[in-house]
Parts: C-alpha cells; sequence; structure tokens
C-alpha cells in the first residue's frame, strides 16, 4: 500500500456522497416540515377566527375546580362545552385537559383530577376546534388568567 492510498479512498467515499444522499432521499423531512407547516396554519387560523370574534376569557382557579367567564365582542352564541388545556412547559405526562361545561350567560365550569401548581400554558377551544384562546399562567398567584383574542402572527 503507497503512501497515499488512504487519501484515494477518502476522495471515493467523499465523491459518492452526494450520490447516496440522492439515492436515499426517503422524503421524512420534508414530510415533517410540511405536516408542522399545516399545523402551524391550523393554529393561526383558530387564534384569528377568535380574533374576529372578539372572544375573551377569565380563568379562574379554586383548588381542583375551574370556572370560566367567555365572553365576545359580537353577537355569537357560545358552545354547551369548552375545552381547556393545561400544557406543562416542561412536562408533557403532566398536562390536564379539562371539560368545561356551561352554567349559562358565558359562564363555565370544570375540575380536574389532580391539583396543579405553577406556570403552564393555557389554551382554551371549542368542540369543533373552530377557535381558541392561548396564554401564559401562574396557577397558584391567586390571580385568575385573563385571555384576550389577538392578531395571529
Amino acid at each position: 500500500m503507497d503512501s497515499d492510498g488512504g487519501a484515494r479512498n477518502c476522495n471515493c467515499c467523499r465523491n459518492n456522497h452526494p450520490w447516496l444522499a440522492v439515492v436515499s432521499n426517503d422524503g421524512l423531512v420534508s414530510d415533517d416540515y410540511y405536516k408542522e407547516g399545516m399545523t402551524l396554519n391550523q393554529r393561526l387560523q383558530r387564534d384569528h377566527k377568535a380574533e374576529t370574534l372578539g372572544l375573551h376569557a377569565d380563568l379562574m382557579r379554586s383548588g381542583q375546580n375551574f370556572r370560566l367567564l367567555l365572553g365576545s365582542g359580537s353577537d355569537v352564541k357560545m358552545p354547551d362545552l369548552v375545552t381547556v388545556k393545561l400544557a406543562h412547559p416542561t412536562q408533557a405526562g403532566q398536562d390536564q385537559l379539562i371539560k368545561m361545561t356551561s352554567d349559562g350567560q358565558g359562564f363555565y365550569s370544570g375540575q380536574i383530577p389532580v391539583a396543579v401548581a405553577g406556570r403552564w400554558v393555557v389554551s382554551i377551544e371549542d368542540p369543533s376546534g373552530d377557535w381558541r384562546l392561548q396564554g401564559e399562567w401562574l396557577v397558584d398567584s391567586g390571580e385568575a388568567l385573563r385571555l384576550v383574542a389577538r392578531k395571529a402572527k
């Protein structure tokens, strides 16, 4: 073996990398980006719908009981049921889903099976998934969370 035989082998492998990339393209990366892009578009559409309807909400907590006041700047019929999602920012296994039932006049109530504390990402959605309100809440602050639909970015 000569002294530059190793260099020839490296050049051979280096020259084959573009060919391997083209031949072995399975499209997974572009499929994932496409799916993520579609999901982002759907989220933005729901945020825009909430803004168009002029939706706003106040979410309150007492222990494991939650109370929601949902209102609108327009004449919108409120659904009989809304979903409140509490997503933990660092521990997905802690996420909670609260089915809130209407008590009339924009008030909703619901419960979760376990107590929560700390900071959470809150999402309030209608059953058909047409709109959503979203924000962050320090649930043990003793203050209600005020969400106002804003223009999607």
